[in-house]
This record gives structure tokens, sequence and C-alpha cells, in this order.
């Protein structure tokens, strides 16, 4: 296993972690405190590795069909981890994460219909710009400091259009890998 995938292993194996400073009470209320910071930086560690293992990847020629599949496949598992978490701490309204993780669900949806006829999709352009949004928007609601309120509505809406502007741009991509397995 080379290093970017061995990085997009260990975002996956974060993401517990995360998810216990996020919810479970240890600083007495969930995600306040230290709890609050170390799941922060956790987080932002994690979205780092997504920029660092793609790079790395492209960069020493060491793109492999594992982190072609992966890469996407850890993105979503750190950042719906993190919107559900967000919910139940109500600091995004759960539909919006329910259209977030409805696309997710789809692009898998795509991407193992297209497996099956032995293609692997890669992120998209669009899908990339989504997930830095979603990233980017997630640390400020972690962060949850009331002086970036309006830039975090801005970012959740930011992120939202994307979300719905990358399936448009995976379904547009794929209507012939789709209409031939129906």
């Amino acid at each position: 296993m080379n290093l970017p995938n061995k990085l997009t292993v260990l975002r996956v194996a974060a993401v517990p972690f995360f998810v216990v400073l996020m919810l479970v009470p240890i600083c007495g209320e969930p995600c306040e405190g230290w709890c609050k910071w170390t799941a922060l930086a956790i987080f932002i560690l994690a979205a780092l590795t997504d920029l660092v293992d793609g790079r790395l990847a492209r960069k020493y020629k060491l793109v492999t069909n594992f982190g072609k599949f992966m890469d996407p496949l850890a993105d979503k598992l750190l950042v719906c981890s993190a919107l559900i978490c967000l919910v139940e701490l109500n600091r995004i309204p759960a539909w919006v994460v329910i259209i977030i993780i409805a696309r997710e669900f789809v692009i898998s949806g795509i991407r193992l219909i297209a497996v099956d006829d032995g293609v692997v999709i890669a992120a998209s352009r669009w899908g990339k710009y989504k997930t830095v949004f979603q990233m980017i928007m997630v640390g400020f609601m972690i962060g949850n400091l009331p002086i970036f309120d309006l830039l975090t509505q801005v970012l959740m809406w930011i992120a939202l259009a994307l979300t719905l502007i990358s399936l448009a741009d995976y379904i547009a991509k794929n209507v012939g890998l789709l209409k031939g397995n129906f």
C-alpha cells in the first residue's frame, strides 16, 4: 500500500475518534471545551490528508484504483459523519444533511454500476469543489463561534448548491452508462 492510500485509510480511521469527541459528553456537554477543539483538529487534519494524498498520488504516479474508489469514500465518511453529528448538536438543519447524504448515495450507486462495467469514475471538478466547501463549512460549524454565524450560513448554502451542481454533473457525464443498465 502506497503513502497516498495509507493517508486515505488514516482518514477513515480518524472518523470514530472524531465522532466520540463530537457526541460523547466527555467534557461536560457534547462538543464543548477541549473536546470541540480536538474534534476540530482531527477534522482539519483528516481533511488535509485529502489534499495531500491526491497530490502525492498524481505527482509520483501512485494513482491506483483503490485510491480512486476509497478517496471519495473516505471523504464521504468523514463529511457525512460530521454532518450527522452537527444535526445532533442542532448546528445544521437535517434537511440540508439529507440532501447532501442522498447525493452521496446516488453517486456511490453510479460508481457501483460503473465498476460492474469495468469503469472507475474518479472525482469530478465539481465534486472536488463540493467537498472543499463542505469541509470548510463543517469546520466552521464545529468551531461554532458566533462571530462567524453569517459566514457559516453562506458556506452552508454554497456547499448545498455545489452538492446539487455536482450531482447534475455526474448524472450528465454518465447518462450513457446509466441508460445501458436499465
